[in-house]
């Protein structure tokens, strides 16, 4: 990370690109008649978020392995209900709907074009991408994600929150410690352990039977942490009852692996890259013919514009 001082910005892209592919309708194509709902809608995401938010670095980070498999490895129910195809060497592929696939290469080229850092690594989700940008960081934070895994990495002191769209991205939930608190019970160190003990269906995740997100929040506020909790499990006094003294104990192989999968990467060897906020075209030739070939029209011009300014 080349000085990166003042607020900086990551972008949960893949996240950002779906909301923009279903928000926006299909009829958004090129004048070949391509779908770019989702490019055009992700450059609009994109200049709301500039716009509103001023950062001075910002970058797009990427799905190199959408469903690592170390992470694998450790829970095989990890992600595999989005598996539409195995593959032998590399990620596996994505269930992804066909008229979003073929946008995904342009989203990429626009962005490059543009000078805005474009970071995916080998082995790793954007999660831990933004993991260890969010580690490595010296300012000020604004993770933008539709994914609320990423509530385990909102730390106040560190001026790190998660900025969560609930209608584009012109309606945010400013997620700090004092949102996770009120909401779940926990700051955002404690998240990552309540989101093992509930489990999440969605990321293939089982959690432990019959501990809900409540029942989470009030072992968490009662012992502490997961160690604190399997410490209480061995502790005929600890204040649990007889079911949830049984399912924890059942649950120990789980929880001695969901961690590693639940808890972000920030060790992750990222590439020398310049984040800081691009105020002209890094390849302004690249970049018209992307326009004109793809019909980027207004969304292209107010987010160039918005960038001069």
């Amino acid at each position: 990370m080349r000085g990166v001082t003042g607020r900086l910005m990551l972008l949960d892209t893949a996240s950002l690109y779906f909301r923009a592919y279903f928000g926006m309708p299909e009829s958004v194509k090129a004048p070949d008649g391509t779908p770019v709902n989702a490019v055009r809608g992700l450059l609009e995401f994109i200049d709301r978020l500039v716009k509103d938010h001023r950062p001075d670095h910002l970058v797009a980070c990427m799905d190199a392995d959408w469903r690592p498999r170390w992470r694998v490895e450790l829970i095989p129910s990890y992600k595999a209900h989005r598996v539409a195809a195995e593959r032998e060497a590399g990620p596996d592929e994505e269930e992804v709907p066909d008229t979003l696939s073929p946008q995904v290469p342009i989203i990429e080229a626009v962005l490059d074009a543009l000078g805005i850092a474009r970071v995916g690594v080998a082995e790793y989700e954007a999660d831990d991408v933004i993991g260890t940008f969010t580690a490595r960081a010296k300012g000020p934070v604004d993770i933008v994600t539709g994914d609320r895994d990423l509530y385990q990495l909102v730390d106040d002191e560190r001026e790190v929150r998660v900025l969560y769209p609930l209608k584009g991205v012109g309606s945010l939930q400013l997620t700090d410690e004092a949102w996770l608190r009120e909401k779940y019970g926990v700051d955002g160190k404690g998240y990552a352990d309540l989101a093992l003990l509930r489990g999440d269906p969605s990321d293939g995740l089982p959690g432990v039977p019959g501990v809900g997100e409540k029942t989470a929040a009030k072992l968490l506020a009662e012992f502490g942490d997961l160690a604190g909790i399997l410490a209480a499990v061995d502790d005929p006094k600890a204040k649990l009852t007889p079911a949830q003294r049984r399912r924890l104990d059942e649950s120990r192989p789980y929880l001695a692996v969901a961690p590693k999968v639940v808890k972000v990467a920030d060790d992750v060897p990222l590439p020398d890259v310049d984040t800081a906020l691009p105020r002209v075209p890094r390849d302004a030739v690249a970049l018209n013919g992307l326009a004109a070939h793809w019909g980027l029209g207004g969304s292209l011009q107010r987010l160039l514009a918005t960038l001069v300014a």
